[in-house]
């Protein structure tokens, strides 16, 4: 079902910009996201990141070694993408771009539909193998602040999200 439905609307190894499209279908059909450098410590981004996800009525997963068997808002942590014992629809990786490498494999072995990297975070080579096994890839961009722009919510913290303005809209002009 979700494999058939989110499928790149743009040119595979394109990963400088995205259709909103793309990035609202992911959002719509996502249901159960690993993040992968999962923090317990409330001052990080993947902490508030995963807040954030979860308010949206996500189940995000925790994934870090350091931690694993603790708890993260909630939920159990694990050391691996392999020891989570449900389907994962999405992988997000909140690890450097050379660590994105393995964690994109691991994705590819579990089974996951999206691998979403981070800002900041970009493995070429990662996306091309993920792509070659049938999985969307995002990169250089945050699911907390794309679902908040394309809802509009970005406007209340100051951010030009482009998607709502105050500035009435020009009309085409007849001829």
């Amino acid at each position: 079902m979700f494999a058939n439905t989110v499928k790149p609307s743009f040119e595979k190894g394109n990963h400088e910009t995205y259709p909103d499209a793309l990035i609202r279908r992911i959002l719509r059909e996502v249901k159960v996201i690993a993040m992968v450098g999962a923090s317990p410590d409330w001052n990080r981004p993947s902490y508030f990141a995963m807040k954030y996800l979860q308010a949206k009525g996500y189940r995000v997963i925790p994934v870090n070694p350091k931690v694993a068997g603790d708890e993260i808002l909630g939920e159990k942590v694990y050391a691996s993408l392999a020891d989570i014992p449900e389907k994962i629809d999405m992988v997000d990786v909140f690890r450097n771009s050379a660590a994105a490498g393995p964690i994109t494999d691991e994705a590819i072995a579990i089974g996951a539909k999206v691998v979403w990297m981070q800002l900041g975070v970009r493995n070429d080579e990662a996306a091309e193998r993920a792509e070659a096994a049938g999985l969307t890839v995002i990169m250089n961009r945050c699911p907390k602040i794309e679902f908040g722009r394309l809802n509009g919510e970005l406007g209340w913290h100051g951010f030009n999200s482009g998607v709502i303005s105050s500035k009435r809209r020009k009309l085409p002009q007849k001829a």
